[in-house]
């Protein structure tokens, strides 16, 4: 799903689409560390989210460098490309999101990768509604102000999985505060 996005993106010159597309590449490697880190223990589980909110973080930095570029080089994208992938990425993030719903307060790990899935489903509205404010406009800033709020979307998260992670590992380290005294022997 990734790559289709990706070259649909770069095709109909969106935004939105590469933003939204590059949230897939991440949820693909965020998935995988989700499902390693599973049974590994509360450690492997926050390193992961720690991992995750890296990545998002960094996404989130590149969407703004591609505003940035855009900005630049104003180009109007395809609204018809633009609605028809945000639409197919909306439908298989909606199964993924479904599917995480049950475990999403399980651990750091699997909440890391619902918040992953429920700001994919977000961002794929974004670009449907983008799409819609580019065909009405013919401009392409309603693409650039959805990818900043992609952009923005991943900053939040970040922000969000990482401070989880980092209290977990925090806590984690943390020795008890009143260890049991030992036993006095006769």
């Amino acid at each position: 799903m990734f790559l289709a996005e990706f070259v649909a993106g770069i095709v109909a010159h969106s935004t939105s689409l590469l933003a939204d597309s590059v949230d897939m590449l991440g949820d693909a490697i965020v998935y995988g560390f989700s499902l390693y880190a599973v049974g590994r223990g509360a450690v492997w589980q926050a390193r992961s989210a720690l991992l995750k909110g890296g990545i998002m973080a960094t996404f989130g930095i590149g969407v703004l460098a591609e505003v940035a570029l855009k900005l630049i080089r104003s180009v109007v994208p395809t609204a018809a490309l633009m609605g028809w992938m945000g639409l197919l990425a909306l439908a298989a993030n909606t199964s993924v999101l479904v599917l995480l719903w049950r475990p999403r307060a399980d651990d750091v790990n699997m909440r890391s990768a619902w918040l992953c899935s429920r700001n994919d489903v977000i961002a794929n509205a974004g670009v449907l509604f983008a799409a819609g404010g580019v065909a009405v406009t013919a401009s392409a800033w309603p693409d650039i102000a959805m990818g900043l709020c992609i952009a923005a979307m991943f900053g939040a998260s970040a922000i969000d999985v990482i401070r989880d992670a980092r209290r977990q590992l925090h806590q984690l380290a943390t020795p008890a505060r009143n260890p049991p005294k030992p036993a006095i022997s006769g």
